[in-house]
C-alpha cells in the first residue's frame, strides 16, 4: 500500500443572523487561487481542530471565536495530486469584530444555496452541498 501524506485541516461556516454563510476567495497566486473556499487552516503539531480554527479565523479574518461557539458540522476526506486531506466544518454563530480578508483575495457572505453555484475548491463542495441539505 502507497503511503499518503495526511493533511489536517479545520474550517468554518461563520453563519450571520440572516442564516447566511460566510466564505473567501483564495488569493490568485496561491495553490487553488481564485477559487472560494470556508476559513480555516492547517493544524500545528499537537493542536485541537477547535484552537487550530480559533487561531486561523483570528489570523485570517481578525476575529475573536470562543471554541465552545463552535459547533462540529460536517468533514470533508478529500485526494489531491500530493496529499490526502481532512478538513472537519464547524459552524459558529458567535464571534467578536468585523471579519476582514486578511490572507483571502475578497469576502463574501452567501446563503447555503448560492455557495453551490461558486467555483469552490474541490473539498470544500461536499461540505457546501452539506449545508445546503442540513441550513
Amino acid at each position: 500500500m502507497t503511503q499518503v501524506r495526511l493533511v489536517l485541516v479545520s474550517a468554518c461556516a461563520l453563519i450571520d443572523k440572516d442564516g447566511r454563510v460566510l466564505v473567501g476567495k483564495r488569493p490568485a497566486q496561491k495553490n487553488l487561487g481564485g477559487l472560494w473556499e470556508f476559513p480555516g487552516g492547517k493544524l500545528e503539531p499537537g493542536e485541537r481542530p477547535e484552537d487550530a480554527l480559533v487561531r486561523e479565523l483570528f489570523e485570517e479574518l481578525a476575529i475573536t471565536v470562543n471554541p465552545a461557539d463552535l459547533a462540529p458540522f460536517a468533514f470533508a476526506s478529500h485526494s489531491y495530486d500530493r496529499f490526502h486531506l481532512l478538513m472537519p466544518l464547524y459552524t459558529c454563530r458567535r464571534w467578536m469584530g468585523l471579519p476582514q480578508a486578511a490572507e483571502h483575495q475578497s469576502l463574501a457572505w452567501h446563503y447555503p444555496p448560492e455557495i453551490k453555484t461558486l467555483s469552490l475548491t474541490p473539498a470544500d463542495i461536499p461540505l457546501a452541498e452539506e449545508l445546503c441539505r442540513r441550513l
